[in-house]
């Protein structure tokens, strides 16, 4: 159990309106870190993480500045979101600055409308900081792009974990040729979603790519099929958290994710003159 307790960073005084930051992460490489995130990270009382943020993210929050996990895995909450609420709502009514690292963008899949939700009914100040999500970080690292005039004229991000353990889902409107749908928080259900899109009139033929630790040096990338992509994906271990591309788009993996054409490893921390100058 999280309890709150006194930090070492910006001294915060009870009687000071507190306030919530509610700040997306990104996918993990700490380079794709917004300006603005990296220089709240510098200057709040406590962070409250998640299991998705990167170690090198982590990293970049200075000494003196607490920081609390509150991770969450598929069917083991660490802390259950209720107590997630109740937690930084408590931290800022101690006055403190708390801002709550969500890995990817806090309003998409990240329940961050939730907690906005809370801090508005509490009327606690609070702000929105977006993040790349995890899909465009996922499938740009790995050479898919979402869109392509030739093989994908829309996007959709679903989830593969309902509320109710339910796959309740648009399965006519995800099985669209000529799109790409990237799933959220499905591995559990891999073998499921993939009979659904073929069901309702997918090619058991369409790419499918498994993206896990995108943006990370140790990204790992399955490619299959909707026919044997949950056979390959159990074959090389592949587990959450992870994302699903489909579509044809993750026919160019081979072509736009050469050695040639790979991101540089980051090398340092966001240079201080971004965010003082």
């Amino acid at each position: 159990m999280v309890k709150v307790v006194a930090g070492a960073g910006r001294a915060s005084d009870p009687g000071e309106s507190g306030k919530v930051f509610l700040v997306g992460a990104g996918p993990g490489d700490p380079e794709l870190l917004t300006v603005k995130a990296y220089r709240l990270l510098q200057n709040v009382d406590v962070v409250v993480y998640d299991r998705l943020v990167s170690r090198d993210i982590l990293d970049l929050v200075p000494r003196g500045i607490e920081c609390l996990s509150v991770g969450k895995e598929p069917g083991h909450h660490c802390v259950p979101q209720d107590k997630i609420n109740e937690l930084i709502v408590a931290l800022a009514l101690t006055g403190k600055r708390v801002l709550r690292l969500k890995g990817g963008d806090p309003y998409v899949f990240g329940r961050g409308g939730e907690e906005a939700e809370v801090l508005v009914e509490e009327g606690i100040p609070f702000e929105v900081v977006p993040g790349i999500t995890s899909a465009a970080g996922a499938s740009t690292y790995c050479g898919i792009p979402l869109t392509h005039r030739d093989y994908a004229q829309s996007v959709t991000f679903a989830t593969g974990h309902l509320k109710d353990d339910s796959l309740d889902l648009d399965w006519p409107c995800l099985a669209r040729a000529n799109s790409t749908v990237v799933i959220y928080m499905g591995m559990s259900n891999l073998a499921a979603i993939a009979g659904a899109l073929v069901a309702h009139g997918r090619s058991s033929q369409t790419p499918v790519a498994i993206v896990r630790r995108a943006t990370r040096p140790d990204q790992d990338v399955v490619v299959g099929t909707l026919d044997d992509i949950a056979e390959r994906a159990a074959a090389c271990g592949m587990r959450s958290p992870a994302l699903i591309i489909v579509g044809e788009v993750v026919a160019l993996h081979e072509t736009l994710c050469t050695e040639e054409c790979q991101p540089e490893p980051h090398r340092s921390a966001l240079p201080l003159a971004l965010v003082r100058g």
